[in-house]
C-alpha cells in the first residue's frame, strides 16, 4: 500500500535546490526504510508554512515500496494530433485565450475539424504593442494586455490558482501547460506560477500543436455571428471584418473579458445577456522588502525565501472588499483597451524579482448595487454625468430602452435602471466611466492617478509626489476620492484600516493606490444551457452558440478558463457524434 509522506524542511533548504540523495535520505529517515525498498515515488505538493514560529518548507510525496506495483505516471511529452476527417463537424473557436486555446485542442483530440479565429496578434508581434503602452502611446484596440493570443493571462502574471474543486481536471490542465513548457513544479506547488516571460512561449508551443490538426488565425476579429431560423435559432458560422464569412457546425465565443463588442454580438444574434457580480477598485502597491520584512520577521535574505505574498479579505456595510490577482515582485501595467481610458492590472516574470509588490485592492459590487435609490447612494450618477462630460464613448451616451415600458435611461444625465433585468450592459457603462475618469485623472500618455494609502484611510488629499513605482508610464498624484463613486471610496477607505490590523504598515505612507482596477471579471453573462441537459452549454436561446470562458461569464482566471474550455469542448463532441 503506497505511503504518504511528508517532510519538513528548514526555511533555508529550498526544496527546488534540494540534491537528489538528500531528498532520498530524508524520506528514508521518515519511513524507516532503506534506500533500496522504494520502488517508486511522487511528489505531491510543495509549500511553504509561513506562520509565526513555525517557518518552514513542506514536501508531500507518495511512495510505493519495491515489492508494490508502481503508479503509471504521466507522459509530458507534446501531444502529436492528426487532422481530422473533411467530413468531420467543423468548429470555430472565437478567442485564443485559455478557454479558447484549450477548448481548440480538446475538439482536436475528439476529431472535430477547428479554426480559431483570433482578432490579435500572435504573442511577439503582441510584446511590441505592449512595449508602446508602457511608452505612453495610446492602446491599440485590436492588441494589448487584453486582446491577442493567449488572452489576459498571458502578459499578466501567469498565476494558476483556482478555487475549481476538481483535481483530477486541474491536474489535466497543468500536465498540458507542461507538456508545452511549463516547468514541472506546477504540478505540486501551493502556489503554481509560470510567468510573463514563459507564458508566451507555452501559448506558442500550444499554437504548433494546434496546427498539426487545425487552423488558427490573427488579425481575424468576428463581427457577426452567422444564424438560421428556428425555435431556437441556429448558428452557422462568423463574418470576420472584412467581409469573409466561415461556416460552422459550432461557434465556441470564448473572447475574454473586455469585449464588449462580442457581448453585442452575441446579443445582436438572439443570445440573452444577464448581469452578474464583479468588482472595481484600484491597485495597491507597496516596496516588497517591506513585505518580506513583515511577513518573514526578517528572515528573507538569510534563507533566500521567495518574494512573499498575502491574501486579505474582509466585509465593509455588506460587501467584500479583498484583495485580487497579488503581484509579489511584480509590475503594475496599463491595460486599457479602448483609447482615452486607462485601466491597470498586476504581472510578474518567472524569478518574482522586482523590488515592489501589488495587488488588485478591489469592492464587491452586485447588480442590484447600482440600481434605484441604493445605485444613488453608491454614487453613481455623479460618476457617469461626469465621464460623460469627458468623453463621447457610446456607452455614456446611449438612451437605454426600458423593455418595461418605462422612460427611456439617459446616461449621460446619470440616470440608474431600477432593476439589473433593464439593461444587462449597465455594469460594463460603469466600468467605462471610471476609466475615462481615471485617464482624465492621470493626466495622459496613460499615466495613472496615484493617492498614498495612509492619506486615503484618512481622508486626505495626495501627496504632494509619488512614491516609487514599478509602473513605468508614470504615476500622476490625484484624489481618488474624486474619481471613485463613494460606494468603492468608502469602503476602501474601512478596508485599508482593517487591513493595516492584519499587516502593519499596509495602510501606512510606503503604500500608494494606483486607479483605476476594473477588469477583475465580467460584468455579463451569456445564459447557457446547464450541464446534463438537452443542449447542454449551448446558449439558452442560440443553437450551435457555446459562450465559453470569462468573457461570458464562466470563468476568472487561467485554469478556471481552460476548465470551462474542455467542458464546453466536451459538450460538443457529445453533441455532434454520429447517432446510430
Amino acid at each position: 500500500m503506497p505511503r504518504e509522506v511528508t517532510l519538513r524542511l528548514p526555511p533555508e533548504k529550498d526544496p527546488e535546490q534540494l540534491e537528489p540523495d538528500e531528498l532520498i535520505s530524508r524520506i528514508c529517515r521518515e519511513l524507516g526504510w532503506k534506500q533500496e525498498q522504494i520502488g517508486a515515488m511522487r511528489q505531491d505538493r510543495t509549500s511553504l508554512d509561513a506562520r509565526p514560529g513555525k517557518l518552514a518548507w513542506q514536501m508531500r510525496f507518495t511512495i510505493w515500496s519495491d515489492s508494490e506495483e508502481g503508479p503509471v505516471f504521466e507522459d509530458f511529452d507534446p501531444p502529436q494530433l492528426t487532422r481530422p476527417a473533411a467530413d468531420a463537424p467543423h468548429v470555430v473557436v472565437v478567442g485564443s485565450g485559455p478557454a479558447g486555446l484549450f477548448s481548440a485542442l480538446e475538439l482536436l483530440r475528439a476529431g472535430v475539424r477547428v479554426t480559431v479565429l483570433e482578432r490579435g496578434q500572435d504573442v511577439q508581434t503582441r510584446r511590441k504593442d505592449l512595449a508602446q503602452l508602457n511608452r505612453g502611446t495610446d492602446t491599440n484596440p485590436e492588441s494589448n494586455y487584453c486582446f491577442g493570443e493567449g488572452g489576459a493571462g498571458t502578459y499578466s502574471d501567469g498565476k494558476l490558482y483556482t478555487r475549481s474543486k476538481d483535481r483530477v481536471a486541474i491536474r489535466e490542465v497543468l500536465l498540458d501547460l507542461v507538456r508545452h513548457g511549463a516547468p514541472e513544479s506546477i504540478l505540486w506547488s501551493w502556489r503554481p506560477h509560470i510567468g510573463s516571460n514563459r507564458l508566451p512561449k507555452v501559448v506558442e508551443a500550444m499554437r504548433e500543436t494546434l496546427l498539426q490538426a487545425g487552423d488558427v488565425r490573427f488579425g481575424a476579429k468576428v463581427v457577426e455571428l452567422l444564424t438560421e431560423a428556428g425555435e431556437p435559432p441556429r448558428v452557422t458560422g462568423v463574418k470576420l471584418a472584412d467581409g469573409e464569412e466561415i461556416a460552422a457546425d459550432a461557434v465556441v465565443l470564448a473572447t475574454g473579458h473586455s469585449a464588449l463588442d462580442a457581448l453585442r454580438m452575441a446579443s445582436a444574434a438572439g443570445a440573452t445577456l444577464e448581469a452578474k457580480g464583479f468588482a472595481m477598485g484600484v491597485r495597491v502597491e507597496h516596496p516588497q522588502p517591506w513585505l518580506d520584512a513583515h511577513q518573514y520577521r526578517g528572515k528573507k535574505d538569510e534563507a533566500a525565501l521567495p518574494a512573499a505574498f498575502y491574501e486579505l479579505s474582509t466585509q465593509v456595510h455588506e460587501r467584500g472588499v479583498y484583495s485580487f490577482c497579488m503581484c509579489p515582485g511584480g509590475w503594475i501595467v496599463p491595460s486599457h483597451t479602448q483609447p482615452g481610458t486607462l485601466v491597470v492590472n498586476g504581472m510578474s516574470l518567472s524569478k518574482r524579482d522586482s523590488p515592489f509588490a501589488n495587488s488588485g485592492f478591489v469592492v464587491e459590487i452586485q447588480p442590484k448595487d447600482w440600481c434605484g435609490k441604493r445605485g444613488w447612494r453608491w454614487g453613481w450618477p455623479e460618476v457617469l454625468k461626469r465621464a460623460a462630460a469627458l468623453s463621447d464613448h457610446p456607452l455614456l451616451h446611449e438612451k437605454v430602452v426600458d423593455p418595461r415600458g418605462g422612460e427611456p435611461i439617459d446616461v449621460a444625465e446619470g440616470r440608474l435602471p431600477v432593476h439589473p433585468g433593464i439593461d444587462p450592459l449597465f455594469g460594463v457603462r460603469l466600468q467605462t466611466a471610471l476609466e475615462v475618469l481615471a485617464a482624465r485623472a492621470g493626466g495622459g500618455d496613460n499615466k495613472a492617478p496615484v493617492h498614498r494609502c495612509d492619506l486615503f484611510a484618512a481622508g486626505e488629499g495626495p501627496a504632494e509626489a509619488p512614491n516609487p513605482t514599478s509602473y513605468l508610464p508614470g504615476l500622476t498624484p490625484a484624489n481618488l476620492y474624486e474619481v471613485l463613486p463613494k460606494g468603492i471610496a468608502n469602503r476602501l477607505a474601512e478596508g485599508l484600516k482593517i487591513f493595516q490590523g492584519q499587516i502593519r504598515g499596509f495602510a501606512g505612507p510606503e503604500g500608494q493606490m494606483v486607479g483605476v482596477e476594473t477588469r477583475t471579471s465580467s460584468p455579463v453573462r451569456i445564459t447557457r444551457v446547464d450541464e446534463g441537459e438537452e443542449r447542454a452549454l449551448q446558449s439558452a436561446t442560440v443553437a450551435g452558440l457555446y459562450p465559453c470562458g470569462e468573457g461570458a461569464g464562466f470563468a476568472g482566471g487561467i485554469v478556471s478558463a481552460a476548465l470551462d474550455g474542455k467542458r464546453v469542448a466536451a459538450a460538443i463532441a457529445h453533441a455532434q457524434a454520429p447517432t446510430a
